[in-house]
């Protein structure tokens, strides 16, 4: 192990963050670090939806490559970025502990989403987000938001929104939790698989690292996550799958909600189920088969056509 362990991290506000929020941890472990801020198509490509060009493992793979290639150690994601496959020679050594999992609605007219009025204008580049609002609300317009969390706050702050959803998580780390009018009700729209969990991707391979992280690990966190990614994995989740799903852990019991639905919002699936938390992985795998046998492979394989 290196005496200076190498972050990779992209260069957004929200990833520093998170990259800081790691580096921190490892410090009270006894280990030094430095970030090594790296460039991400994902955040270059600003103006156009994620799904069309590619999904959110844009944002990743300049990271993988650069620790496959030595030039970073370890690497800090969001884990609702990381897709369910990692590279050969990588995987997953710790995942922190999760900050609030739901979805925020930001508006400087509005206090909820129940008082926009028909018609009204909602940011979000999310077909999760997307499928739920339209569901629940079907007269409201969306509209695609791309960007890092203070250019979307932008965007709404000159009036091109009546609103926009942002996770809660995101601006509670960024101090900007003031601009959350109202978290949204898990039974309106569920997260994003994995939302608010921040994981840490290092080499398969390296004994010392591996060891070190589980400083950083969080067991019920982890519980839940795999759970949920093993529903997404299942379904054969990408960004271009409106996939939401939540698992809470009471005692040893281990809760999982999962709906998958289209974009227009006019077919919404929604399945449910519970088991041990030993079984984390195997509950995520049998929601997941649930929704497929509610029709939830046609949305998946429509999706997936060219537009």
């Amino acid at each position: 192990m290196p005496d200076i362990l190498r972050i990779a991290t992209r260069k957004s506000p929200l990833a520093i963050w998170q990259a800081e929020e790691v580096q921190r941890h490892l410090k009270m472990a006894g280990a030094d670090s430095e970030l090594i801020r790296m460039s991400t198509r994902g955040d270059e490509i600003l103006n156009q939806p994620l799904a069309k060009i590619g999904g959110k493992g844009l944002f990743i793979k300049e990271l993988e490559r650069g620790m496959l290639n030595g030039e970073a150690d370890i690497a800090a994601h969001s884990m609702k970025d990381l897709p369910s496959v990692f590279p050969e020679g990588l995987h997953l050594g710790a995942i922190m502990t999760r900050e609030n999992p739901s979805d925020a609605f930001v508006s400087n007219k509005y206090d909820s989403i129940e008082e926009l009025p028909e018609g009204s204008i909602v940011g979000t580049c999310s077909l999760r987000r997307r499928c739920q609002l339209l569901a629940k609300y079907p007269y409201l317009e969306i509209k695609d938001l791309r960007g890092n969390v203070n250019t979307r706050l932008a965007k709404l702050d000159s009036a091109q929104f009546d609103a926009i959803i942002l996770a809660s998580a995101g601006l509670i780390r960024l101090q900007l939790e003031k601009r959350i009018k109202s978290e949204i009700d898990m039974d309106i729209m569920l997260p994003a698989c994995a939302q608010g969990a921040v994981g840490v991707e290092c080499k398969t391979d390296d004994e010392k690292i591996n060891n070190l992280l589980q400083a950083l690990h969080d067991e019920e966190t982890a519980t839940r996550i795999h759970c949920e990614r093993s529903l997404n994995a299942t379904l054969g989740g990408s960004c271009q799958t409106p996939i939401a799903a939540y698992a809470e852990l009471k005692g040893d019991n281990l809760h999982l909600r999962a709906r998958v639905g289209t974009p227009d919002g006019k077919v919404l699936l929604i399945a449910e189920d519970q088991d041990n938390r030993s079984n984390a992985v195997a509950l995520g795998e049998r929601v997941g088969q649930k929704l497929l046998a509610e029709g939830a492979q046609k949305i998946i394989d429509d999706l997936a056509l060219p537009v």
